[in-house]
């Protein structure tokens, strides 16, 4: 059976990892999630003072990407790979708020998606790949076999994500993940470089009123169809 390329595209907690690391796991398959190496990056401009609410200092963040490496390291007890920077486990703190708020503005960065996108068509050289994020449809992998654009309706998602930060026990209101959400869709969609959109020959799934396993179910449907058609 031939490997594919699979990539998974959509607005912020659409599911797109939850069901791409399912996916992988599946077909045994590498998942890489773009969106944690934008993440990273922001925890790297945040921690070195280059970005905070008042100034974003993009010269000095540009500067200094020759000198971040992001890797992810698979943890057989949580069954997925955690994101390292600069050799660091930064799994956790990318996973915050704080470094959802200034993402978008990150990866609006010219420079930043052309240096991660490299990496990220590295890593999918030899297909087999299931990568999820904003462009990989369309930017980074634009001939993958199997494209998918997540979507659902912001409330949805600002009350999956809000769910996900009190388990965690941070101290957000919902209100303000509604903010953040709504942000980050405008930012990403109107942005000049490789904006948010739905690839022209990506299937779309709105996943509102799916539970995991019927999106899983859904979505591994179209797998087996495109393998299928691979053969």
């Amino acid at each position: 059976m031939n490997n594919i390329t699979i990539a998974i595209d959509g607005f912020s907690s659409t599911g797109k990892s939850t069901v791409a690391k399912q996916i992988a796991k599946h077909l045994g398959y590498i998942y890489v999630d773009s969106g944690a190496m934008y993440r990273a990056i922001t925890l790297y401009a945040m921690q070195h003072d280059f970005i905070d609410e008042n100034h974003f200092d993009i010269e000095a963040l540009v500067a200094k990407l020759a000198e971040i490496n992001i890797s992810f390291l698979f943890n057989e007890k949580l069954g997925f790979a955690e994101v390292y920077l600069n050799s660091v486990n930064v799994e956790k703190q990318i996973r915050t708020l704080e470094v959802s708020s200034f993402v978008s503005q990150i990866a609006t960065i010219p420079e930043v998606r052309y240096q991660l996108v490299k990496q990220q068509q590295k890593m999918g050289k030899d297909k087999g790949v299931v990568m999820d994020g904003r462009d990989i449809g369309t930017v980074v992998f634009p001939y993958a076999e199997l494209k998918i654009f997540m979507t659902a309706s912001a409330e949805t998602r600002a009350q999956r994500r809000f769910d996900e930060l009190i388990n965690r026990g941070d101290n957000v209101s919902y209100k303000d993940v509604l903010h953040n959400v709504q942000e980050r869709d405008y930012i990403d969609s109107h942005r000049e470089d490789s904006p948010l959109v739905k690839a022209d020959d990506a299937v779309e799934i709105d996943n509102s009123n799916l539970s995991l396993e019927e999106q899983f179910n859904k979505v591994l449907d179209l797998v087996n169809m495109t393998l299928k058609d691979s053969e």
